[in-house]
């Protein structure tokens, strides 16, 4: 990291610091802090209710930092969670915009007499809007609709005008829904300060306008494919922008953790007793062809009983990975740069102001994302579910134009193999180290497509790679691969269902050397921010190693709404 990227670095922890002291301040609860960017109570974050709260700590202002967190504040005072989550909607867009319209309420709220609060929420919500409309999402049916409604809402129940830079664009959308959406948007003012009686008025709102959307995406359906695409695109980039609550979440248990005294003890300095058995392989070409095959047909089997919609999964993560990317322009505007060819018509057409070109841009999926599955044995019995989720992610995005791969990690014997033999050999010195021979597996690379590459996936029915795992170690090498990759970004997905297990290291050292291991080098790729790294946790929340982490419940075969949820945690950015 050079010296400029640690100053921002320490500016962004500042900035963090600076807004959870504001929020546990306002809240009176010392729990809260900043952790990657996230609003948190102990190890877990608080759920984003509307668009507006998620900021990126290396992107926004301090204004706009204080504004998010100002708003997330509001929500934890002013909201009753329990009344809230009783009286949500079960249609998913419906949903939406009832939580959008719950979080508009609690902001305001805002005590008069604390000016600064005020402006920083207007401030970030005007942030956000201009954002939404620079990105060209408030260009489709859905996109207008869903920006319309979040700004006459929101200037309804603050008292502020709607934002100037956009009160054009919305003024014929705000035309039309205005006389349907009239009742309950009078009302919303009028009981803000009760949230029994707003919620009733938010829930007609919310139906209406969902019924409007639902119009607007058989409309578009109609008219061409393309708008369609974009529609739902649209659609998903705004429902990424929120998080469900996490007391609808499964409980997961936590990973135990622990202090190395012999790492500590070294300095913090982490060793392996030899490399010389450690190993590379591609695991397909050590499985007969006919058996691979067989493999990839009991994979297939159990993914065609799940019904997966992929080139729906497909659209959501592309409008969740992609950046818009200049595609030259967009001619006939009625503002922007003058265009020179069209001056003739402004002489023989006076009247007519579609005389100006403007800048366009197209969303850019320019990403690469990495799967390194943890192939342990207590991950055998998992691996079906396992390799559904990643064979159905790899082919959506595979769709979406992200390059992808699909690592693994185990060990190249039980109880240390032939390092312990070494060791042994060696007198036994004490604290060796990693004590054990590594194996990491290369199931599909990043220059490969998913067609090509789908046989070998299924190689991850393979029984016999599985045995214990040095998670630490295989990390650094799959960053190090994404390192050589040419996108701008690059994100790594931990799949694993517990702490890292070497029974020769941990006897030898002690039971949370290669634990403590891991959380290094996590830490480090993070402060690096070359490379996000996640942790998608199986039956576990693997909290205690990755600051951006998800728990899956993999007792039964995954759907949809658990693609949706992994879709939504991938897409969001640091």
């Amino acid at each position: 990291m050079t010296p400029a990227e640690r100053q921002a670095a320490r500016r962004a922890e500042q900035r963090q610091n600076l807004c959870a002291a504001a929020a546990r301040a306002f809240t009176g609860d010392a729990q809260l802090h900043y952790r990657a960017g996230r609003l948190c109570r102990g190890l877990r974050p608080l759920p984003l209710h509307a668009p507006h709260l998620r900021t990126d700590p290396q992107v926004d202002d301090l204004a706009s930092l204080r504004g998010a967190a100002d708003g997330a504040a509001l929500r934890l005072t002013h909201s009753d969670a329990t009344l809230h989550a009783s009286l949500c909607p079960t249609e998913p867009v419906e949903r939406l915009l009832f939580e959008l319209f719950e979080q508009l309420r609690c902001e305001a709220l805002a005590p008069v007499a604390m000016p600064g609060l005020v402006h920083n929420l207007r401030h970030r919500f005007e942030t956000w809007s201009r954002a939404f409309c620079r990105a060209g999402l408030a260009d489709g049916h859905l996109g207008i609709l869903l920006y319309t409604v979040a700004q006459i809402v929101w200037s309804r129940l603050s008292g502020w005008p709607v934002l100037e830079e956009s009160e054009g664009l919305i003024e014929a959308t705000r035309a039309a829904i205005t006389p349907t959406l009239g009742v309950p948007l009078a009302a919303l003012r009028r009981h803000r300060a009760e949230q029994s009686v707003f919620a009733l008025h938010a829930l007609d709102l919310a139906r209406l306008v969902g019924v409007m959307m639902r119009d607007a995406r058989g409309e578009s359906a109609e008219e061409d494919a393309e708008a369609l695409e974009d529609d739902e695109a649209v659609r998903v980039m705004f429902a990424l922008w929120f998080d469900s609550d996490a007391g609808e979440q499964v409980d997961m248990g936590l990973a135990a953790t622990g202090d190395s005294r012999v790492l500590r003890e070294a300095d913090q300095r982490y060793q392996a007793y030899t490399t010389r058995y450690d190993r590379e392989l591609v695991p397909a070409t050590g499985i007969r062809r006919e058996l691979l095959a067989q493999y990839r047909d009991q994979l297939d089997q159990r993914i065609a009983a799940q019904r997966i919609n992929v080139p729906r999964l497909a659209y959501a993560l592309k409008a969740a990975l992609a950046v818009p990317r200049r595609d030259g322009w967009s001619f006939g505007e009625e503002q922007g740069r003058v265009d020179g060819r069209r001056l003739a018509q402004l002489v023989s057409s006076p009247g007519e102001r579609r005389l100006f070109l403007l800048d366009r841009y197209r969303p850019v999926a320019d990403c690469v994302v990495s799967f390194l599955i943890d192939c342990s044995g207590s991950m055998r019995v998992h691996i079906e579910q396992v390799a559904v989720l990643v064979d159905v992610l790899i082919r959506a995005l595979d769709q979406a134009g992200v390059a992808t791969e699909v690592l693994g990690f185990s060990t190249g014997a039980w109880n240390g193999g032939r390092a312990r033999l070494d060791w042994l050999a060696g007198g036994r010195p004490q604290h060796p180290g990693r004590l054990n021979e590594i194996a990491h597996l290369v199931f599909k690379d990043a220059a490969t497509s998913w067609r090509r590459a789908r046989t070998n996936l299924a190689a991850l029915f393979k029984a016999d790679l599985f045995r214990e795992g040095v998670d630490g170690e295989a990390v650094d090498w799959a960053c190090t691969r994404l390192r050589a990759r040419a996108e701008p970004r690059r994100i790594l997905i931990v799949i694993s269902d517990g702490s890292p297990m070497d029974s020769a290291t941990a006897q030898v050292n002690d039971a949370y050397y290669l634990d403590n291991h891991l959380k290094q080098v996590v830490a480090r790729n993070e402060a690096a921010r070359d490379v996000e790294v996640l942790g998608l946790g199986v039956g576990l929340d693997l909290s205690p190693y990755y600051r951006r982490c998800l728990a899956v419940d993999l007792s039964t075969a995954p759907d949809m709404a658990l693609f949706g949820e992994v879709v939504s945690w991938i897409g969001a950015r640091r």
